[in-house]
């Protein structure tokens, strides 16, 4: 009867420690519910087709933001006063020496030259950060770290869209993945000026009305086919507390019962 407790035990320990790691899996933990992750592993990286200016542009801004970025970060680390920019900085720097080896393995792969050190204007905004102390560093540190993500952002999205190189779209989504990150974590900080940021210029005007034609075409269930079709993490987490409790249920049942036929099938010794 013991023997057969510790199997279910077992059983039910074997469950949950399943269940904990569907649940806490990292990458479930770091998708919001209906929010896609883009599963970067579907997109080859064999160095095939064209190489264009503007692709081999994009490395050499890829490069540039580590070289810079990577010292600000260090020395968020060592001058300011307030955890938070401690903490971003830390996780900044460590995140840019990540995409820098992205970089160097795809600029080696398509034959692109990388620069070694900052351009002038980001060689100035280090000098600005050496310079300042305490608050001021703090404000100059997430401006100018903001702002250059802000001016990266639309290139990024071009190359993504534009490139006939598979290594060129495999980082461009890389990287748009570690800008997005770190704007979020620069804004975190609350020191952003969102007020001084350049005006976002107008839409185009209308040529045709080819938008209101694409959104006549596509199927109203669009919207609701992308967030089950291609995000099934709240669903997968639904079946697996269901799973759960059912085991549990099911465990529980049978441990009962063989508690119960133990104790009618034990030799009453102490009986006259």
């Amino acid at each position: 009867m013991f023997a057969v407790d510790r199997m279910l035990r077992h059983l039910a320990g074997t469950a949950l420690a399943a269940v904990a790691l569907l649940v806490f899996d990292p990458q479930v933990a770091r998708a919001e519910p209906g929010v896609p992750v883009p599963p970067n592993g579907l997109l080859t990286d064999r160095g095939k087709g064209d190489v264009s200016d503007a692709d081999r542009d994009f490395a050499v801004k890829v490069r540039l933001a580590g070289l810079w970025e990577i010292p600000a970060g260090q020395m968020a680390e060592e001058k300011s006063q307030d955890p938070r920019i401690r903490a971003i900085g830390k996780d900044i720097a460590t995140q840019h020496v990540a995409l820098d080896k992205l970089v160097r393995a795809a600029a080696k792969k398509l034959d692109v030259t990388l620069p070694d050190k900052p351009n002038a204007d980001q060689q100035k905004w280090l000098a600005e950060m050496r310079d300042a102390e305490g608050e001021e560093f703090d404000r100059v540190y997430i401006d100018r770290l903001r702002a250059a993500h802000g001016k990266i952002f639309p290139a990024i999205a071009t190359i993504r869209a534009g490139t006939r190189n598979d290594t060129v779209r495999k980082l461009a989504q890389r990287t748009n993945q570690f800008v997005m990150t770190h704007m979020t974590l620069l804004e975190s900080s609350g020191i952003v000026d969102f007020a001084a940021l350049p005006t976002v210029p107008p839409p185009a005007a209308a040529t045709g009305g080819t938008a209101n034609v694409a959104q006549k075409q596509a199927p109203a269930s669009s919207a609701t086919d992308l967030s089950v079709t291609r995000n099934p993490v709240p669903a997968m987490i639904l079946v697996a507390i269901a799973s759960a409790a059912v085991t549990a249920f099911v465990l529980r049942y049978f441990m009962q019962n063989s508690r119960r036929n133990y104790r009618r099938q034990r030799p009453r010794y102490f009986e006259s």
